[in-house]
């Protein structure tokens, strides 16, 4: 079974070379994180007033520790991979045939983008099942909040959680009734704080 890893940032491949952009992370940086906030709601490890502040000594700390919860929170993770694992492999290919018939490729330049993009296809593939494991993560996350109507969350302010954030509201503005969100970033107590705030009814 595929599994999930750290590969790196989006990669933009061309005739010239492989670049990479560093304002893509991988989403695998982000699922530990979405994983605990999830065990964390299950377990309505929260206060009375539906709040919940996240404790950073709770971490996980090996791909196999993700993996366990992982199969607890999406039931489905290995159709999901190798599904995302077949639909990428078919992008590439597409992509691969697109090079081929290229009308503004020299011959040496086709070879080249080809080259380049068989050597990043292991990477895009791990960066494709991270993400659509994350999505599920995510989508999870956004049901707890959603079912016990959580008003809002806590966190230290970092990228990552605002990421997550981010992604939860995402998914929550999507919903077929949509839930609107606020995210707030204050500090208390000398620490620097990020709140997502559900308008929950």
């Amino acid at each position: 079974m595929q599994e999930i890893k750290y590969v790196g940032p989006k990669p933009i491949i061309s005739h010239t070379g492989v670049e990479f952009d560093t304002n893509k992370e991988d989403k695998f940086v982000y699922i530990g994180i979405a994983i605990e906030l999830v065990k964390a709601l299950s377990s309505n490890d929260y206060l009375e007033n539906k709040t919940y502040t996240y404790v950073t000594d709770k971490t996980i700390v090996t791909v196999d520790d993700m993996m366990r919860e992982l199969h607890k929170i999406c039931p489905n993770l290995k159709e999901l991979m190798a599904r995302e694992n077949h639909h990428i492999e078919d992008e590439i290919e597409h992509n691969i045939k697109r090079a081929k018939e290229s009308y503004t490729l020299s011959s040496v330049e086709k070879e080249v983008l080809y080259n380049n993009i068989e050597m990043m296809r292991d990477y895009i593939i791990q960066r494709s099942v991270n993400k659509s494991v994350y999505y599920c993560v995510i989508d999870a996350l956004a049901q707890l909040v959603k079912k016990d109507h959580i008003d809002h969350i806590v966190a230290p302010m970092t990228q990552r959680f605002m990421h997550v954030f981010h992604s939860v509201e995402g998914v929550l503005h999507k919903e077929r009734f949509p839930i609107d969100t606020q995210i707030d970033i204050y500090k208390k107590d000398g620490t620097l704080l990020v709140k997502l705030q559900v308008m929950n009814s």
